[in-house]
């Protein structure tokens, strides 16, 4: 299997290094180009990491030779890119991309739809013939620090000891009721919300009072400033503990990311 794999990585960087060029992209933020080398490859597009994350604020970006790796510190976070691996690290927890960093002579090349979520971006294809648009974050004034505090606390009391993108998609899945016209419209009250029954167990048994451990403050900020690990999921939950049936038969299963099974 990982003979498999590095011949289709092999197969994938010929493919980018030879025919990549043939189908240059424009990305614009705000109707202005912010990228004209971003190219099509096996119909995902690759956009230059510097050119993705200048369009997105203030980044420090450096290479390091020996280990064939960049490294980007921002506000958010610092985001490791080593070369051909679709595994990068954020403030050192790793997330799989789902396609490999890529390098072309002396730049890095990244999928651009998942990089520019992983920093709370949106991507919005437009056809071969139109620039790709895309939205940057509005960043920390979008949210208050009561906001960062209860979802930091209930994202900590659901899942500390999952992966980072699984405690990204517990904080997806609150934002999602916040404007979601069955639930109340703040986090605070989506959190402690009894109209049907107490919602997260968290609330029932006290451990949503707790502090918050750092991977689920970094992963607050990351959902609130945007980034999505489940789309409109609303539900979720722990096969392991709960068998929830309800969820289960009335939801639509979207996705398992570590230990929670989320639902729209």
């Amino acid at each position: 299997m990982k003979r498999y794999r590095l011949l289709l990585l092999f197969v994938f960087l010929v493919i980018f290094l030879i025919a990549g060029r043939a189908e240059a992209l424009d990305v614009a933020v705000d109707g202005e180009t912010v990228s004209r080398q971003t190219e099509l490859v096996e119909g995902s597009a690759y956009i230059p990491l510097r050119e993705l994350l200048d369009a997105l604020g203030e980044w420090d970006i450096t290479w390091d030779q020996a280990s064939r790796t960049a490294t980007a510190e921002g506000d958010l976070f610092t985001l490791t890119l080593p070369r051909e691996s679709s595994i990068v690290q954020v403030d050192g927890y790793p997330i799989d991309l789902g396609l490999p960093v890529l390098l072309q002579g002396n730049t890095s090349y990244v999928p651009l739809r998942a990089a520019a979520n992983l920093c709370g971006a949106a991507v919005t294809w437009n056809g071969p013939d139109q620039p790709i648009t895309l939205s940057p974050s509005p960043g920390s004034d979008a949210y208050s620090q009561e906001d960062l505090l209860w979802l930091s606390r209930i994202i900590s009391a659901e899942s500390q000891g999952e992966p980072l993108w699984g405690q990204i998609a517990v904080g997806n899945v609150v934002l999602n009721r916040v404007v979601h016209p069955d639930f109340p419209d703040t986090i605070h009250d989506v959190i402690f919300d009894d109209a049907y029954a107490v919602q997260f167990e968290p609330v029932e048994n006290g451990t949503v009072y707790a502090d918050p451990v750092p991977s689920s403050v970094l992963a607050a900020r990351m959902a609130l400033s945007g980034t999505q690990a489940t789309e409109n999921c609303l539900y979720f939950y722990n096969p392991d503990l709960s068998q929830d049936t309800w969820i289960a038969s009335h939801r639509t299963y979207y996705a398992t990311i570590g230990s929670h099974r989320f639902f729209l």
